[in-house]
């Protein structure tokens, strides 16, 4: 199964797109996360057009996760008509202090049609979400 030109996020309240939805605008994708191997953490919000494609990026290292929360938090509370919701994104790709954060994806020549592994898979980076077929939202860490 192909990639499909806007991979579906599924909301979940309790879980790692809990902070994912729609806006005035389009949709939103925004999370704190701490790029693997590096100090600090990163408030982000990346903002798409009603179709699912990239229109831009907010990324802000600061020193402590809390810190990176209450920014966030304060980005999301000036997005005009916000609602959490599950989404549909486009892939895409920003660097940001030399740190790639966007929705990759990749794909493995050696999968075997009939193996149980997936030949393409999506990954929200640096957060580590992974998605695959059957592209129903759901993700993997």
């Amino acid at each position: 199964m192909d990639v499909p030109e806007v991979i579906p996020i599924r909301h979940e309240p309790q879980g790692r797109t809990r902070t994912i939805g729609r806006w005035r605008g389009g949709e939103f994708f925004a999370s704190v996360t701490g790029p693997a191997g590096r100090p600090g953490w990163y408030a982000v919000l990346h903002r798409f057009d009603p179709a699912g494609r990239h229109l831009d990026s907010r990324v802000r290292a600061t020193a402590t996760g809390p810190e990176a929360r209450q920014l966030l938090d304060a980005w999301l509370a000036a997005l005009p008509g916000r609602e959490y919701r599950d989404i549909a994104i486009a892939p895409f790709e920003v660097r940001v202090d030399g740190e790639l954060f966007g929705l990759v994806v990749e794909e493995d020549d050696e999968v075997e049609e009939d193996e149980e592994d997936y030949r393409f898979t999506a990954e929200l980076l640096p957060d580590g979400l992974g998605f695959h077929e059957p592209w129903c939202g759901c993700y993997d860490t």
